[in-house]
Parts: C-alpha cells; sequence; structure tokens
C-alpha cells in the first residue's frame, strides 16, 4: 500500500515516512504542490497527505487537480486551525483534516480510518474491529480501553500511544530514541528515560508478575518490544 506525503518542511516529512514505514506502508514524498500532482498523476497511490501551505502550488489548488482525475483518500495538513479553513478543504476534495502540530498516532489512526473506509486498509494478525490482542492483554483501539484477562485497566493517553504502537508491531524492537520520536513526537525535548518510566508503570498495570514480564520485553542494549 503507498502512500505519498507532501509536505515543504522537509523534517516533518522525514517524521511522518519513518513513522508510517514503519506501520508497513511503502511512503513516497515530495516538497511542494505541483510535483504532488504529477506524482499522482504517474502514480496510483491508496492515500496522500497533503499540507496545505507549499510552493509553487499550494495545497488546496494541488488537491482540485488530483481531484480531477482521481478519488484517492486525501488529508490535509495545516497550521490553520479554522472552520471556515477546513470547510474550505472540504469544498477542493480533501477528505480528511488535521491541524498541525499534531499527535503522530493520531495522524496514524486517521491514516487507518480513511483506508479503512475506502475499503483499502489490510487486515493485520490479532487486530479486529479496533481490537488488538495478544495473549492475555487486549486493546480497543476506537474507545481507547486496555483490558488484562478481561479486566478493564485505566491508562494515560501516552501509556496507551506506548502500547498500541508495541501491540500493533509485535516482536519488532523499538530503541528509546525510536519510541520517543513515534509516542511524543520529533520536536520532543525532553529526557530520554522517560520511556522507561511509561514502561515500567506500563508493566506494572499490565503484566501479570511486573518483576517477570511477559509482555513487554526489554532487547537489552537496545529498547523494547512486545512478546506476540
Amino acid at each position: 500500500m503507498k502512500i505519498l506525503v507532501v509536505d515543504d518542511e522537509e523534517l516533518l516529512v522525514k517524521g511522518i515516512k519513518f513513522n508510517l514505514e514503519n506501520e508497513g506502508y511503502e511512503v513516497d514524498a515530495c516538497y511542494d504542490g505541483q510535483t504532488a500532482v504529477d506524482m499522482a498523476a504517474a502514480t496510483q497511490y491508496s492515500l496522500i497527505i497533503l499540507d496545505l501551505m507549499m510552493p509553487k502550488l499550494d495545497g488546496l489548488s494541488a488537491c482540485m487537480k488530483i481531484r480531477e482525475t482521481s478519488t484517492v483518500p486525501i488529508i490535509m495538513l495545516t497550521a490553520k486551525s479554522e472552520d471556515t479553513d477546513k470547510l474550505i478543504g472540504f469544498e477542493y476534495g480533501a477528505d480528511d483534516y488535521i491541524t498541525k502540530p499534531f499527535n503522530i498516532l493520531e495522524l496514524k489512526a486517521r491514516v487507518r480510518a480513511l483506508l479503512r473506509r475506502s475499503g483499502m486498509q489490510s487486515g493485520t494478525q490479532g487486530v479486529s474491529a479496533g481490537r488488538i490482542s495478544h495473549g492475555f492483554v487486549t486493546i480497543d483501539t476506537e474507545r481507547r480501553i486496555a483490558e488484562v484477562d478481561g479486566r478493564v485497566i485505566d491508562l494515560t493517553v501516552k501509556e496507551f500511544d506506548l502500547v498500541e504502537l508495541l501491540m500493533r508491531n509485535p516482536g519488532k524492537v523499538y530503541s528509546r530514541e525510536n519510541l520517543l520520536d513515534i509516542v511524543w513526537g520529533y520536536d520532543y525535548q525532553g529526557d530520554i528515560r522517560t520511556v522507561d518510566v511509561h514502561i515500567r508503570r506500563l508493566r506494572e498495570k499490565l503484566e501479570r508478575n511486573p518483576a517477570a514480564p511477559e509482555c513487554i520485553i526489554t532487547k537489552w542494549g537496545v529498547g523494547y518490544y512486545f512478546k506476540d
């Protein structure tokens, strides 16, 4: 499944591309509206993420030109938050709208939802109707509820974001730096030990024996992963 990311902020594009590729998508990128129109005409994309303010051709104009020949789902990115700007985006053919700065997990959730609505989202092992189960831990990504052996567990926003990432990619080892970039954002300036603190809290809440974790495993010298 191929996604096109278009934004003139190269660091932002790099972060989005990195995170979407971690989800298994194939990602192309460009940095202006005209190139986006040309690439959309030459390649069949499953979804396009398109910034509003760009050189050569702005996002609205690019969206309108893409819509002349394609029904590909489009998510607009913008620093503007006024409702009128969103309405204009929808009028020009956008399917969804997200305002900067945004949580990368929110963007990925929008991508999955839009692909699901368009009938393009492929199934994932252990995932059904927004529920992900591995062993005795289950999360509902739509209601943002976690369960251990059927018992509901209260998680903070970041704890849920972290365990959702790990459970969507069982067996994949993430370094602390990766987790900071994905869950807290590429521009997060906090201490890397934040990750360790959240992992410890998750183990206390989700593991049957936090001292001998069965789910959230440490790969010594590398990072953490969720055992399938």
